[in-house]
């Protein structure tokens, strides 16, 4: 099954590899003229992932390659914040039946084990895994976890994976290479998700 997807996104790439990184070109350039509406769209995209399934790790290396690395981690970062702050608050007014309805009941169950185990770290392990992540920020405001120290800790992986994800895209667009910002973007986060897997069953 792996092996399947990988060749969808793999074997596109090689056909109309030229293609793409030539279209990429050409949309940087005209992105380069409106930075402000870029931060808005991209910035606006990452503050509502705890609504939609909004692909933070693609939208974090679209800021590096349309922003340059400095604006384009910033814009993630605030983004991402503004995420971990409704999501907490939405956690903390509605309670555990809106978090149920959002996650599942076994995803924040499960979350709660890691959260046993860990303390306040295992927010910062969740961060970088696609919907653990979002079950984190809403399980800490059901549980009622101090908002100062959900805000340092949350930030501070926030910011890890701003600038990490915003530098893979200004490469990428140094090099006019899509293929690289796409597969940093999809491949990080699904190697957490199995990293993730494989701990549960061990």
């Amino acid at each position: 099954m792996v092996a399947g997807v990988l060749a969808l996104v793999i074997v596109p790439f090689m056909i109309w590899g030229d293609r793409v990184d030539g279209w990429t070109s050409v949309f940087l350039e005209s992105a380069h003229g409106k930075p402000m509406l870029v931060m808005g769209v991209l910035g606006g995209l990452l503050a509502s992932d705890i609504l939609f399934p909004v692909p933070s790790s693609l939208v974090s290396t679209g800021c590096g390659m349309l922003l340059g690395l400095t604006v384009g981690a910033l814009t993630s970062l605030v983004g991402m914040i503004v995420s971990c702050v409704s999501g907490y608050w939405l956690g903390r007014i509605c309670g555990r039946p809106m978090a149920v309805k959002m996650c599942g009941e076994k995803d924040l169950d499960r979350f709660e084990a890691v959260s046993e185990k860990f303390g306040l770290w295992a927010l910062v392990i969740a961060r970088p895994v696609p919907v653990l992540a979002e079950v984190s920020v809403l399980f800490a405001g059901v549980s009622r976890i101090s908002f100062s120290r959900f805000m340092f800790v949350t930030s501070l992986s926030n910011l890890g994976m701003s600038v990490v994800y915003a530098g893979i895209g200004a490469y990428a667009a140094e090099l006019n290479s899509f293929l690289l910002a796409f597969f940093a973007g999809v491949c990080l986060p699904g190697l957490l998700m199995l990293g993730v897997k494989r701990h549960k069953r061990i």
